[in-house]
């Protein structure tokens, strides 16, 4: 049962919500100019222009941008479920309704008992410090379907993994929510539904997994952990260049390959991590799954050569539903993604001219935000491996060993 507090909280939820994504509406529609580089161009023109080849049948198989799984194309074509409205406009009304859609699963998840509402409070306050890019990328719909696994998880595993395996599908990413959740029946779903659905985009639609080697030249993009080399190395005279390459702005030139490499490294070794922990861990609660979820991905994020300010919605959406269970331990961490989210508007696209051009503001700035998500990762993931992984008492030294094996001998 919900205390009084907590039907107190729960109540100014909605209101809240209405206030804060109205203002996002606004922004999107262009009712009010949002400050920087307008960010609703990816929907009237990138998307569109997806939106009108897929109608024809096949995926984007001329365009290099073109770099998401093959259900992504379910995204794009969305706007049709709404004829009445020009594209980009149905296109920010769906995201809305996703958003929502999230909303109203934590907001259910938190009256449940051992539950709490903090999980609902996180979302309705982390996505608007993101600005008018949550509703100008489809990555809200992505996240609305991993917060849907991951809190089907414990009751429903087999709807998580098939939820799970539809997710990845639609940007990879949500195969992570299946780290923590243990037993078959999740793992077994997650694997039929992905094989399902898989080859019947490969078989119905040409290209389908083209994107896969669209992938494979890509640069650093300048928001990126590793561009802090690169943006540094620009004040002691590295030629290299920023340029629009592969859907995004990064960095060209002599040693960007090395930065890269580096990234990859990095994530491979945060995979290794990851893989010893699940080895290791024996204790596991209702909400470690969702614990989990939140490490992996803060662990990808932080290593990857793009961190667009997208990905942050993962992250919200992710620590909502750690903090849904009122046993977690992830307030820290949760807390740090918001605070990194609030300077992630503020690098872009406010200030994002400054870090083009990797001046003092620019640079201060991706110093900032991705210090506050590597923290964020580093304590998340000791707070995981503290919880779940049993604690061994160091062996005593030989002299005390001695000294219990001489009173054994004595004892009649």
């Amino acid at each position: 049962m919900e205390t009084t507090d907590a039907k107190r909280s729960s109540a100014w939820l909605p209101a809240a919500w209405a206030a804060t994504r109205l203002m996002l509406l606004l922004f999107v529609l262009k009712v009010y100019v949002f400050p920087g580089p307008d960010v609703t161009s990816d929907v009237s023109v990138i998307y569109r222009g997806w939106y009108e080849v897929l109608r024809t049948g096949t995926f984007p198989l001329d365009d290099v941008t073109w770099q998401y799984p093959p259900a992504a194309a379910l995204a794009v074509l969305s706007p049709a479920l709404l004829p009445f409205l020009d594209y980009a406009t149905a296109f920010f009304v769906l995201a809305c309704a996703a958003d929502l859609a999230v909303l109203l699963l934590l907001r259910y998840a938190g009256r449940r008992p051992g539950r709490s509402p903090r999980g609902a409070w996180v979302w309705v306050a982390g996505v608007p410090l993101l600005g008018p890019t949550v509703y100008a990328r489809y990555d809200v719909m992505v996240t609305a379907v991993a917060v849907a696994a991951l809190l089907a998880a414990g009751r429903h595993p087999r709807a998580a993994g098939a939820l799970a395996a539809f997710g990845a599908l639609l940007k990879v990413w949500p195969a992570l929510v299946l780290l923590g959740v243990r037993g078959r029946g999740a793992w077994s779903a997650a694997a039929l539904t992905g094989v399902v659905l898989a080859g019947g985009f490969a078989l119905a639609v040409p290209g389908a997994f083209a994107f896969l080697t669209f992938q494979r030249d890509r640069g650093t993009e300048v928001e990126s952990l590793g561009s802090l080399v690169l943006h540094v190395a620009r004040h002691f005279g590295w030629d290299g260049q920023v340029l629009l390459n592969y859907g995004s702005v990064e960095f060209l030139g002599p040693y960007v390959g090395v930065v890269s490499t580096a990234a990859l490294a990095l994530t491979a070794a945060a995979f290794g991590w990851l893989l010893l922990w699940r080895l290791r861990s024996s204790r596991f609660e209702a909400h470690t799954a969702a614990d989990a979820a939140f490490v992996a991905v803060l662990m990808f994020t932080v290593t990857s050569r793009v961190i667009s300010p997208q990905y942050m919605v993962w992250l919200i959406g992710l620590a909502a539903v750690c903090l849904c269970f009122r046993a977690d331990r992830m307030g820290l961490p949760a807390a740090l993604v918001l605070a990194a989210s609030l300077v992630t508007v503020l690098e872009f696209p406010v200030w994002f001219g400054h870090v083009v051009a990797s001046d003092a503001l620019g640079v201060t700035l991706l110093f900032v935000r991705n210090g506050l998500l590597v923290a964020a990762a580093l304590v998340a993931a000791r707070v995981l491996w503290r919880e779940t992984v049993p604690h061994r008492a160091p062996a005593p030294p030989p002299a005390t060993r001695a000294a219990h094996a001489d009173r054994a001998q004595l004892s009649p």
